[in-house]
């Protein structure tokens, strides 16, 4: 088990007094049998009323709502998480999807069919190139091995790179360029696996690595897949693996646009700075 603390500070500052509207944060961890919250301490200035919901995907949504003028808006999130996931690998698919391809069950594509959609055309024309690269038609091969060469050729073949700027390339745009950040590489990987007529979900979260910067985490992107018999998991094409104790699941949507960490609205003269930080710490077995 790794005891985490994360520390995640959000300021926004603007050029003079603004009304803040309402702003959902996606801050809190997905909870389950592979991650438990020990302690979760939410912080705003000025301060919030703060009511939690369930949004439609079962991500925990805080909405805050201001009261006052202000010039700046923070936004602190303190968690302290107890993380289980030490062997990814270890879990079983389903006889009947060890092998690629295969069909979901009736009742699990009428849940999986948001996760289902099939790229646009442009993308659909590039990943079928693309995809061409790793398998073939009539060859055979097991669906997570499949998966594991198209996560790890991704991280081999396109160069990452950081963007502060919103926003997601498309499939098509990240294979032309060949350069993208970790949420256009999710973005490429679950457009990929639906081209497969596989269930794919976009996810951010947190990653647990040392940056250049000295820093011990970051906000992150990946993708989940449906695989019967083993449910949801998690690959990283941004480090070419799958996801592990070192990926802390936030929030899941069936679009990569669906869940920015926070997202909100103001009434006042346009102008604002953003400045976010994440700070990871390995803490000792509680």
């Amino acid at each position: 088990m790794r005891r985490l603390e994360i520390l995640h500070r959000t300021y926004y500052n603007f050029i003079e007094p603004v009304q803040l509207g309402p702003h959902r944060l996606l801050l809190r961890p997905r909870e389950g049998a592979e991650l438990r919250i020990e302690k979760s301490q939410l912080d705003t200035a000025p301060l919030a009323d703060i009511h939690w919901l369930r949004d439609e995907y079962d991500n925990a949504v805080a909405v805050a709502t201001f009261a006052t003028q202000t010039t700046q808006l923070q936004i602190v999130s303190r968690l302290i998480v107890q993380h289980y996931n030490k062997a990814p690998l270890d879990f079983l698919v389903a006889e009947s999807a060890v092998a690629y391809p295969f069909t979901y069950e009736s009742d699990a594509q009428l849940i999986l069919q948001a996760y289902c959609t099939r790229p646009d055309p442009l993308d659909d024309r590039a990943l079928d190139a693309w995809l061409s690269r790793w398998w073939h038609p009539g060859e055979p091969v097991q669906t997570y091995g499949l998966l594991a060469r198209l996560c790890k050729g991704i991280h081999d073949t396109l160069r990452y790179q950081a963007r502060e700027a919103p926003g997601v390339q498309t499939a098509a745009q990240t294979l032309t360029v060949g350069v993208g950040s970790c949420r256009d590489f999710a973005n490429l990987f679950m457009a990929a696996a639906r081209k497969l007529g596989l269930a794919a979900r976009f996810v951010s979260g947190y990653l647990v690595a040392t940056a250049p910067d000295g820093r011990s985490g970051s906000t992150h992107a990946w993708t989940e897949v449906y695989l019967p018999g083993a449910g949801w998991k998690g690959f990283d094409p941004t480090i070419g693996e799958i996801a592990g104790d070192s990926h802390i699941a936030v929030a899941v949507a069936h679009m990569a646009d669906k869940i920015p960490p926070v997202s909100g609205s103001y009434r006042g003269r346009e102008g604002s700075s953003l400045v976010v930080g994440v700070w990871v710490s390995e803490l000792p077995p509680g």
